[in-house]
């Protein structure tokens, strides 16, 4: 839901008109809500990553595609010893991720 969507919106600036107000992701049993931080307010996240656990190499390739493009890699998709796929990275609205297919372990 944008800003303009919602019902009795107060008055906005124009560009905030089709900011996300409110979005939700439901991941399994978890669930991720989220909205655009008012104008003036957003700042980059600098000390921490949001953590991105998935099925297969193949999904840990896409997903690392689409967060690069346009981000910076701070660690390359890769092999490590306690996942098939690992990657480090910001993506181009500067949030940072750590992509993660684990390696199953004894």
């Amino acid at each position: 839901m944008t800003y303009s969507q919602a019902p009795n919106a107060p008055a906005m600036p124009p560009e905030q008109a089709n900011a996300v107000l409110h979005a939700r992701l439901e991941l399994g049993n978890y669930v991720l809500m989220a909205s655009d931080a008012a104008p003036g307010l957003f700042q980059p996240m600098a000390g921490a990553y949001l953590a991105l656990c998935v099925e297969s190499d193949a999904e840990a390739e896409r997903i690392y595609a689409a967060l690069a493009d346009g981000g910076s890699v701070q660690t390359a998709i890769q092999e490590t010893f306690f996942a098939t796929r690992f990657a480090q990275l910001r993506d181009k609205f500067g949030v940072l991720w750590m992509v993660i297919h684990e390696r199953p372990m004894p």
